[in-house]
């Protein structure tokens, strides 16, 4: 797509939402199939309801985009091929995908399908950007948190279309970073089923809704998006109404043509105590926060009637030219054209004219009436001889036939071409015995008498002494969100590690692997990676990581059935990270200038979450309790991973004795999702 326009993306959650979108403008909509969408609570497509939601697209000109963008798990991949080859037979536009092993798959069986990178890829950072452009992603759909300005420099650094979410529901945590749903309820957001318990009262302080954000709404900075090279402007809202998709969908189209939209029926339609735009204008403050509440519902129903008048009919969507010609002793010919395909329907001979001769103003008339059609005629060439009659009930039938042939042109898509994929040579076992590595995310929290295979410590924790103690075992840990004004400094921080004999880096997001791969460090990929299958781990391996943490969310039967030429690893023990934050639910009206970092939020039932920030970069909320699997019979992996947040020094030695001989943790403690199979 040419970057000087600019496309309005809908989103589509059942039938009636695809018609709301296409009649109300949408250049193109995005929605999935019944598995493998990050939105399996909608109502999604049937296999035979699916191909004629992409026909019904295609003959309206509108590109469908198909949500493949959850992570699947390695007893699942015969039916994510099975999705997969049904969406290279529909001819769809593209696919959004999330996990590294869906990529490998669709680079092996669907090469000419287009890959969309989804904003649950965490994609807030030029290198990140730059690697998944490398990877062949086509387009990416960036963090929803970033500002105007981020936005720009990731744009103008890549040739890959850049899609962002300009009207919707913001997500608490940074999209893809977020385990809330999955930790409390087994019901995984990166699997398409989130619960969304942020929107329950949780509370700091005398505060309500802490974790409750405000929808964001960016009709007014359309041509800021444009000037900064954006392809794409994506509307949330695949579980909305058709009423919401078309109030949207028509707002940002006509904001895109210059033109005026109605704000005031957009926030009645849905909101959460009005909207906002504070990530993208960067004021991450409290007045970003909101629910919703009764006058919000109340307003909706005095508006839905109303909207769905708008788009009951089709409307004219794509421009068409004909060329009429009546010619004496001659079939009449119709053509029609709508720039690419022509057909051309043959009527009857014309008869001589008794009193009234057919000329150009009849027949144009009749020709143009398309209005139940989604065409409208851009020109009509008329080439009438003088004398000579036809029928207007004859013109009409040509002109329906006509319409009826160049829409099967236009919804017979080609398929794209499909190839099996090609069996997993199931390799040898990389582990005799699990290494032990430790993580502190404070250097003061290392115990004197450490003891342990590997050290993973903050790359801003590591100094000349902690190199010269533990260079033989030190790993450097990169942040877990970095925003592009930070992106050199960790580039320059990595560097001079390097120079001084720090071969590791432990890596949580694609952009750290960019930044780390790009310094020529030994990767090891970390648990918010969300490696969940063999074929992502094979991936990564492809991308330079030499191991991988499996994912937090895997359960210790997938566990066991992995396969890889990576050595893998599992986490342990440690605060499982529920969300992280770049909007801070712990602020004040002052906003972070008397924090100390630290913080509690409280759910209905009185439980205690803490949250910490991360040097006012981003913080994170962690689970009441810790996670401790010790006492289990852990699946044989190359390494297991102990975490250490704020305790002790002294209690981490004795957590790490605890855990190599294999004795339980005293007190509360979870096996989160190890023994539980998320759905």
């Amino acid at each position: 797509m040419d970057k000087k326009q600019i496309e309005i993306l809908a989103p589509v959650g059942g039938n009636e939402q695809l018609i709301s979108a296409v009649r109300s403008g949408a250049d193109a909509v995005y929605f999935g199939a019944t598995s493998f969408n990050a939105r399996r609570h909608a109502k999604n497509f049937t296999d035979e309801e699916f191909f004629s939601a992409v026909k019904y697209c295609h003959e309206r000109g509108v590109n469908a985009y198909i949500t493949l963008n959850t992570i699947f798990k390695d007893t699942e991949k015969e039916e994510f091929v099975n999705t997969l080859r049904l969406i290279a037979r529909s001819g769809a536009d593209a696919v959004i995908l999330q996990d590294m092993g869906a990529v490998k798959t669709v680079k092996e069986c669907c090469p000419s399908l287009p890959m969309h990178a989804s904003t649950q890829m965490a994609v807030h950072n030029v290198s990140g950007a730059r690697l998944l452009e490398n990877l062949g992603f086509s387009r990416i759909v960036l963090a929803r948190e970033l500002s105007f300005s981020e936005i720009r420099d990731i744009t103008k650094a890549v040739n890959a279309e850049i899609e962002v979410f300009v009207h919707g529901a913001h997500c608490m945590s940074a999209s893809g970073m977020c385990y809330m749903s999955s930790v409390l309820g087994a019901r995984s957001g990166n699997r398409g089923l989130c619960a969304q318990p942020c929107r329950l009262n949780f509370r700091t302080g005398k505060r309500e809704y802490a974790l409750s954000l405000k929808d964001m709404c960016l009709a007014d900075d359309i041509n800021r998006l444009l000037e900064a090279g954006v392809t794409s402007l994506k509307i949330e809202g695949r579980m909305k109404r058709p009423e919401y998709v078309s109030s949207a969908v028509s707002a940002y189209k006509n904001a895109a043509k210059g033109e005026k939209y109605d704000i005031s029926t957009l926030q009645s339609v849905f909101s959460r105590s009005g909207f906002t735009k504070g990530y993208f204008e960067g004021k991450r403050d409290l007045s970003m926060f909101g629910y919703r509440t009764k006058e919000d519902v109340l307003s909706a129903n005095t508006v839905l009637s109303g909207i769905a008048n708008t788009y009951r009919n089709e409307n004219p969507l794509v421009p068409v030219s004909m060329e009429f010609t009546v010619k004496e002793n001659e079939n009449t010919l119709l053509t029609l054209s709508d720039g690419e395909n022509s057909v051309t329907v043959v009527g009857n001979i014309p008869e001589k004219a008794e009193k009234v001769s057919l000329n150009e103003e009849g027949a144009v008339k009749s020709l143009g009436k398309l209005g139940s059609t989604f065409y409208y005629a851009k020109n009509i060439h008329c080439n009438i001889d003088d004398g000579l009659m036809l029928r207007a009930s004859d013109i009409n039938f040509m002109r329906r036939e006509a319409c009826e042939k160049l829409t099967e042109i236009r919804g017979n898509t080609p398929a794209h071409q499909f190839f099996e994929p090609k069996a997993f040579v199931r390799p040898s076992a990389l582990h005799e015995k699990s290494e032990i590595y430790a993580m502190f995310r404070k250097r003061e929290l290392i115990p004197e008498n450490l003891s342990c295979d590997r050290l993973i410590l903050p790359v801003d924790e590591i100094d000349d002494n902690i190199i010269n103690k533990y260079k033989n075992i030190l790993c450097v840990s990169l942040p877990a969100l970095i925003y592009p004004a930070n992106e050199e400094k960790i580039g320059k921080a990595l560097k001079e590690l390097h120079k001084k004999g720090v071969a590791y880096a432990y890596c949580d997001n694609i952009g750290a692997v960019a930044l780390a791969k790009d310094e020529n460090m030994k990767i090891i990929g970390g648990t918010l990676l969300n490696v969940l299958n063999s074929d992502a781990l094979q991936m990564y391996r492809n991308l330079g990581a030499e191991q991988i943490t499996l994912s937090s969310e895997i359960s210790f039967k997938e566990a066991r059935n992995i396969t890889s030429t990576v050595k893998t690893g599992i986490l342990v023990y440690g605060y499982m990270p529920l969300m992280h934050f770049r909007c801070c639910p712990l602020q004040n009206e002052n906003g972070c200038k008397d924090c100390n970092g630290k913080g509690v939020l409280t759910d209905r039932m009185g439980e205690k979450f803490r949250v910490l920030c991360e040097k006012r970069q981003y913080s994170v909320l962690y689970n009441s309790v810790p996670l401790y699997i010790g006492d289990k019979n852990i699946p044989p992996v190359s390494f297991v991973l102990l975490k250490f947040t704020e305790e002790t020094s002294g209690e981490a030695e004795k957590i790490i004795s605890l855990f190599k001989n294999k004795k339980p943790l005293p007190g509360k403690k979870t096996a989160g999702l190890y023994e539980r199979e998320i759905i």
